[in-house]
């Protein structure tokens, strides 16, 4: 009773002691689980216990889309950083518990091996000199951020560290890499039996009854016996998590209606039109393009590609409307005429002859802001024109000096030539360089300036003159209106409602829309059969609550929208049986077709065996183990092995090989010579070893590797 009485007199004490408990508990949980949180938000991967922070990681995916200029998605750029990190973490694994680093005797020397060719690292003597390339280090350091040249590149001190950094990680790959092949060897008793593998030859006969022999209409194979195969095999058969979808894509293209007012649109800018001006109070004639005495002005006006000022051949135009086009008077007008996805409008402007190609020399004198100047350039603009003057009117005297200037210029291309440049009308080149190659006669000299500088120029000749058309032409896109892609949007709305009562492709077949079903696809993969990269839709099939039977709606990059539906939710593990049954129905066949025949052979010999099945006795000569292949047959490793396990005379029993199922007879065993010394074929089996060690090595250490892979929630 007293015990009670002290319980209950400190029963407030003991609640708060108990509260405090189940708070830090709490908190702590909380605590930890924030910790869990921010490592899931920084960490995109952990590789054998080392983590790959997202900021890092990130920033590298940016600078590969940066230099791919757009022509790498950003799911590319991000596998492509993926793989290289991997491949660092699960390699320093490696390095570090063997302590391979590259100290600086070692870095010099792989330098010396990636730079010793360059000019500017060689002494008076031609070789390489070390202090060259430390004055050289040490100069970069000083400067930056500044950038100078190496072999006529763009270098600063950042980008040099980077190289230094590649060239160390190359080295220590290396060293690696020669430390296991120089474990791998391979062993006398090895060349042995590979010489004996490639020498021993075999005479056998045999009969094969093939598997086609038996109709694949009589064998019945159940559901189980496709479950029984995955089981069996389940290495080949495992499967990442992964998503099947059906989709219909709705296209915001454009109607025939819409066409039709395109052209009607454009046969309006024909003719001259009287339009009432609203704040003239008057009536006011507009003037069509046909009678246009500004054709740029109009055609820049109304057109979504700008005039293009230059004289084209026949052979540039448009094949089915050359023709018309060059039958023109000068500013008539052809079309509305359909071209890829525009239409057009096209007027004769003028024609001339032309020469088809030309032969031009120049000097070409840099400036300051200039297209593609070397860093090295300080002359300014007036200083440049100042100079390629000077150098015309050295010329105008004596062009026999030409050769001798060129060393002021620099177009190191054509200077490598005396100068000399051809190229044809057609060609892409500075439209000012081109205009006055072209529409000057042979001998002229003169100063030209382009994005690049300033150009002295002469014609040296002229290829034959060809009929040439400026032709003025007015684009337009054919877009969907306005109207269509309203259309486009309540239909697609229609559908949606639609599918949430009832079947998706029930609902597809009887608006008439075309389904596309998709298998398969990862939680990393972003192109969709059919739409091209779609990683949103990857995203949402793999977010967590997206069951099967869901579906939603999705904007499209070109205009459009699709809805998909979820198929099938597949778990991480084994194939499916509807899946796996595309590959492992022929092989269960085989197995069935194989048990059927070898259950009816009760003959014993070849020729039995043959008459029985209504089969013929082959022969085969100098069979070997290393290259098992049977002739008549195809490659039977299985077969060809099985003789060499026959004393000679003597009849196998039934072998199942990869193409039917086979008894063989061995009449000769051929057994190698022996060699004084097998060193060479080790030598040769040891050279395999070495060379698999570049191919497998790293596929194997990442198949060890420890690898948390969280891409799939950044991106």
């Amino acid at each position: 009773m007293a015990v009670l009485n002290k319980i209950r007199q400190r029963s407030i004490f003991l609640i708060i002691i108990i509260a405090l408990a189940l708070f830090s508990f709490i908190i702590g949980d909380i605590f930890t689980n924030m910790g869990s949180a921010d490592k899931s938000q920084n960490v995109v991967a952990t590789v054998n216990g080392d983590d790959i922070e997202r900021g890092a990681f990130m920033n590298q995916v940016e600078n590969i889309q940066r230099q791919s200029g757009g022509s790498v998605t950003n799911t590319q750029a991000m596998n492509r950083v993926w793989d290289q990190e991997v491949r660092n973490k699960v390699m320093q694994t490696q390095y570090d518990a063997l302590g391979i680093s590259i100290e600086r005797d070692y870095m010099r020397q792989l330098l010396k091996q990636n730079l010793g060719s360059l000019e500017e690292f060689k002494n008076e003597a031609g070789l390489f000199d070390e202090d060259k390339l430390n004055e050289f280090i040490a100069n970069l350091k000083a400067i930056a951020p500044e950038t100078t040249t190496l072999n006529g590149s763009p270098v600063n001190y950042k980008a040099w560290t980077d190289f230094e950094q590649t060239i160390s990680q190359t080295g220590v790959q290396q060293t690696y890499f020669n430390l296991v092949k120089a474990g791998v060897i391979g062993t006398l008793t090895e060349g042995e039996l590979d010489y004996q593998l490639e020498n021993d030859k075999a005479d056998l006969k045999y009969v094969q009854i093939p598997f086609s022999s038996i109709p694949d209409s009589v064998l019945k194979i159940k559901k189980s016996d496709i479950k029984n195969y995955i089981k069996k095999h389940s290495k080949k058969y495992e499967v990442e998590a992964s998503r099947d979808l059906v989709y219909v894509q709705f296209k915001e293209q454009a109607s025939l209606e819409d066409e039709q007012a395109i052209q009607a649109e454009l046969s309006a800018l024909v003719d001259d039109k009287v339009e009432f001006n609203e704040a003239a109070k008057a009536n006011e004639t507009v003037i069509g393009f046909k009678n246009s005495s500004d054709a740029n002005a109009f055609v820049n006006a109304n057109s979504s590609v700008k005039y293009n000022n230059n004289f084209v051949f026949e052979s540039s135009l448009p094949k089915a409307d050359s023709k018309a086009m060059v039958s023109l008077e000068l500013n008539d007008v052809y079309g509305p005429y359909k071209e890829g996805d525009s239409y057009k409008l096209s007027k004769l402007v003028a024609k001339k002859m032309i020469s088809d190609s030309t032969k031009v020399r120049h000097i070409l004198i840099p400036f300051v802001g200039g297209v593609r100047v070397d860093p090295s350039v300080t002359s300014t603009d007036a200083q440049a024109k100042a100079q390629a003057d000077s150098i015309y009117k050295v010329l105008k005297t004596n062009r026999s000096k030409f050769n001798s200037l060129l060393v002021l210029s620099s177009d190191k291309v054509s200077n490598e030539k005396d100068g000399v440049i051809e190229f044809a009308y057609t060609d892409g080149f500075a439209e000012e360089f081109k205009a006055y190659s072209f529409e000057n006669s042979k001998g002229s000299l003169g100063v030209v300036k382009t994005d690049f500088g300033y150009h002295v120029i002469e014609i040296l000749s002229q290829g034959p003159k060809q009929q040439a058309y400026k032709i003025a032409t007015i684009v337009q896109e054919i877009e969907p209106s306005v109207k269509t892609i309203d259309d486009v949007f309540k239909n697609k709305s229609k559908f949606e409602i639609a599918i949430a009562k009832s079947d998706f492709n029930e609902v597809s077949d009887q608006a008439n829309y075309k389904t596309m079903p998709v298998s398969s696809i990862k939680e990393l993969d972003e192109s969709i059969p059919g739409i091209g990269m779609q990683r949103a839709i990857v995203r949402w099939s793999f977010e967590d609550g997206t069951e099967v039977g869901d579906f939603k709606s999705f904007n499209i990059s070109g205009g459009g929208f699709v809805v998909a539906k979820i198929t099938a939710v597949n778990e991480k593990g084994l194939m499916s049986v509807e899946k796996a049954s595309v590959t492992a129905l022929p092989e269960i066949r085989k197995e069935k077709k194989a048990a059927l025949i070898i259950g009816r052979i009760s003959a014993t010999t070849l020729d039995a065996i043959a008459s029985e099945e209504g089969q013929t006795v082959k022969t085969a000569i100098s069979v070997n183990m290393k290259n098992p292949t049977l002739s008549g047959a195809g490659r039977e490793p299985k077969v060809i092995g099985t003789v060499f396990g026959l004393t000679e005379g003597a009849t196998s029993k039934l072998v199942v090989g990869l193409n039917g199922v086979y008894a063989v007879q061995l009449t000769k065993l051929t057994t190698a010579s022996e060699l004084p010394n097998y060193q060479a074929a080790a030598n040769r089996v040891g050279q395999a070893k070495s060379n698999a060690v570049n191919s497998k090595l790293y596929t194997a250490l990442k198949d060890a590797a420890e690898i948390e892979d969280n891409r799939a929630s950044f991106y």
